[in-house]
């Protein structure tokens, strides 16, 4: 081992930085930046929202190419029209359950994990509340606002209700 080796001590990590507060939960294409609407905020509004109306779109040429799949291969009326009927209630499943999810957080134990598999084939749906909520704001955004507003004012109450040092407190008096 040479000399330089024995020098080098392996850097330590850095003592943990103790939070000024809760911090905003991320949101997927925007991540923090929804708090302050900085950092390409409006930017990225539109980009996701042109991406899924471009992405609904290619989605249902994609359902047209396989409905006229379905009627090349001469399958019969009842299951073309039952195919359409299924993505059809499929995706305003999907739409409804997606814009609930912007306004209130489901329970783990709900019916969301026995919906996934028709929110999956109801993707257009999905893509389509994801569009339309861009005009608004960014998907979520006013549920998890009102989350971390919520936490901020609660770390600020509790941060202002401690004062000094507790141990050098006197002890209530007894009645």
């Amino acid at each position: 081992m040479s000399d330089d080796q024995r020098d080098q001590t392996p850097a330590e990590p850095a003592p943990a930085a103790v939070p000024a507060g809760p911090e905003p939960e991320p949101i997927r294409f925007f991540g923090t930046t929804w708090v302050n609407h900085d950092g390409g905020y409006g930017a990225r509004r539109v980009g996701v929202g042109l991406g899924a109306l471009i992405l609904a779109v290619l989605s249902a040429f994609l359902l047209r190419f396989s409905y006229e799949g379905l009627e090349i291969g001469n399958v019969g009326a009842f299951l073309s029209i039952s195919v359409v009927v299924l993505f059809a209630i499929a995706s305003s499943i999907a739409f409804v359950k997606t814009w609930e999810s912007f306004s209130r957080r489901q329970p783990p134990s709900s019916d969301e994990t026995a919906l996934k598999g028709l929110k999956a084939i109801g993707f257009i749906g999905s893509l389509i509340a994801y569009f339309l909520r861009c005009f608004v704001e960014a998907p979520g955004e006013k549920l998890r606002r009102t989350e971390y507003e919520r936490a901020s004012a609660d770390f600020a109450r509790r941060r202002g209700a401690r004062t000094g040092n507790p141990a050098a407190r006197r002890p209530k008096r007894k009645k």
